[in-house]
């Protein structure tokens, strides 16, 4: 049996009928370019007797995508082959994917047709789908449910009439790891004894599978059925797909790969996809974004937390050695910067590689001081702790006798239920060149306050006109600490200056425009600090972590 494991991705059609999807031409052809690029086998790129917008989309990705093969599905029958086929005529390796239900249930109810009868017919889509073109696949569906001995059945005979490859779907998700495996074993059985050992051998016939996830198995499935030797599997990105969906690709690429080990010891081989692995989560990305539907965050792969360590234990094992808690690198799925999330169960352990990743080396005493005050005022106070925040609190601890402004006074006026916009007034010293009063109308009082201060210090947001240092605000929250209207807020916002500069700043108050304007002030004495003696502080720090070091190195010597 080969150990190439064919993916035949049908985002594009199976994900594409996921509730609330709905993409246009335009963004169908960037999908299907990144998966090309991604490195998937076969593109199912639509169904084209169900619409025009079908058809059109099939053929316009048949002749836009290179250097892959673009399925089409059709029911079988004449008008579904025949209109599959001239959507796919200018494909450079178009291939016709034919499907009859096989489930007695689906013949009964759906079909209202006989055994014989679907029999007849499976070979006959078959057998006109071969005069088109030799890449024919056909699918059982419902395979899962249907009779064992009627399928093996259906196998043979579509396999006889020109089938190069078969799939034996579990189209509601029905199925279980060991039974699905002696399914397909059985199969692969049926077809030895019919004599297409050497085509399955040699990859001529593949059997397939495509499962859905509605009990969460899709995954669990595919690769048992790869187990029983099926060489090809039909997912979608983030598993997207009707119902609960479909075997995720990027789930089933990765276990192969970084469980190739067990494949190799259980068939003799590993398995391999032509999958680049590093593409995985630009695509994810790229499919959440353009079908609106998010990727959860603890999704395995492409998940946010999927390589995020908060908690303090796990970080220190991944600092230490990174195969203590992960299993794959997150770099070769596509995934950028560091795996350590600072949040309230992180450490001194955490904290201390953050600094050192964001170029800070300190001493003992210096990432105490540090830690203390993560602690005391960052830890519980955010989820989340982005670098800027842990930069901010260096500042804090370190130049905050250099700070510059100071907010004295603010007032903001909103009016509910009228024209009139929000204005705010405030008063704010400047420590090198005194007191200014500054007036700004804003979309919300918030707005308005924001403006206010940052025109008094002679700073302007975004497109705002005037003169003024331009300054972006790339990250504006509130939380509530505590429930009731009478709970403090915290405001935390990330401003950019245009040399791409960035800085945090946290405010708590319990007025929600009190506590922005804090945040906003601390933000800014941060950003000017860093600017004026930020560098001189790192080197500053970096001689005194270096001094400990060699008093410690010293220390053998001296006993």
């Amino acid at each position: 049996m080969i150990n190439r494991v064919f993916i035949f991705d049908t985002t594009l059609r199976d994900g594409e009928q996921s509730p609330g999807v709905s993409l246009n031409m335009a963004q169908k052809i960037e999908i299907g370019r990144a998966l090309v690029d991604l490195g998937v086998d076969v593109i199912e790129a639509g169904f084209p007797v169900a619409s025009p917008g079908d058809f059109e989309a099939v053929r316009t990705l048949s002749r836009e995508l290179k250097g892959v093969e673009i399925a089409a599905l059709a029911r079988a029958n004449a008008k579904d082959i025949e209109t599959a086929w001239e959507a796919l005529r200018e494909a450079e390796h178009p291939r016709i994917h034919t499907f009859i239900a096989t489930s007695d249930i689906h013949l009964e109810y759906k079909l209202r047709k006989s055994r014989e009868e679907v029999l007849r017919l499976a070979e006959e889509a078959v057998r006109l789908a071969c005069k088109f073109t030799s890449n024919v696949e056909f699918s059982a569906e419902d395979a899962t449910r249907s009779d064992r001995e009627y399928l093996a059945q259906v196998v043979i005979t579509v396999a006889r009439a020109g089938a190069r490859v078969i799939n034996i779907p579990d189209t509601v998700g029905y199925t279980v790891p060991h039974e699905y495996h002696s399914l397909i074993a059985f199969l692969v059985e049926r077809l030895r004894e019919a004599g297409f050992g050497e085509a399955l051998e040699s990859g001529d016939l593949r059997l397939s599978v495509h499962c859905h996830n509605d009990l969460g198995l899709a995954v669990a499935n595919s690769v048992a059925a790869l187990l029983a030797g099926a060489r090809q599997v039909e997912c979608t990105v983030n598993g997207i797909g009707e119902r609960a969906g479909n075997a995720a690709m990027e789930e089933i690429v990765m276990i192969l790969k970084t469980r190739a080990d067990f494949f190799r010891e259980k068939l003799g081989t590993a398995l391999d996809t032509g999958i680049r692995t590093q593409r995985i989560v630009p695509t994810s990305q790229l499919v959440s974004r353009l079908t609106g539907m998010f990727v959860q965050p603890n999704k395995a792969i492409v998940g946010a937390n999927a390589f995020a360590h908060e908690s303090g234990i796990h970080q220190h094992g991944v600092i230490a050695h990174r195969l203590t808690y992960e299993i794959m690198d997150r770099e070769s799925v596509g995934w950028s910067g560091s795996a350590i999330v600072l949040g309230k169960h992180s450490g001194r352990h955490a904290v201390d590689y953050k600094l050192k990743s964001l170029g800070w080396k300190l001493s003992r005493q210096a990432l105490s001081r540090v830690f203390e005050r993560f602690r005391a005022e960052i830890k519980d106070v955010l989820r989340r702790i982005p670098d800027e925040y842990l930069e901010g609190i260096l500042y804090d601890e370190f130049l905050a006798d250099r700070y510059r402004y100071r907010v004295i006074s603010a007032q903001v006026s909103s009016l509910y239920g009228t024209s009139l916009r929000p204005i705010a007034q405030v008063e704010v010293e400047d420590r090198e060149e005194g007191r200014r009063i500054a007036m700004a109308v804003g979309v919300g009082s918030v707005d308005a306050a924001f403006k206010a201060v940052a025109r008094a210090l002679g700073y302007i947001f975004g497109e705002e006109e005037g003169k003024g240092e331009k300054l972006r605000l790339v990250d504006f929250h509130i939380d509530a600490l505590g429930r009731g209207t009478e709970a403090e807020g915290v405001c935390g916002v990330i401003l950019e200056d245009v040399s791409g500069r960035r800085t945090a700043g946290l405010g708590r108050d319990g007025d929600i425009v009190a506590a922005g304007i804090k945040a906003l002030v601390n933000a800014l004495n941060r950003l000017e600090a860093s600017r004026e003696k930020g560098e001189d502080l790192r080197r500053q720090l970096a001689r005194e972590a270096e001094e400990e070091q060699k008093v410690e190195e010293a220390r053998p010597m001296c006993r």
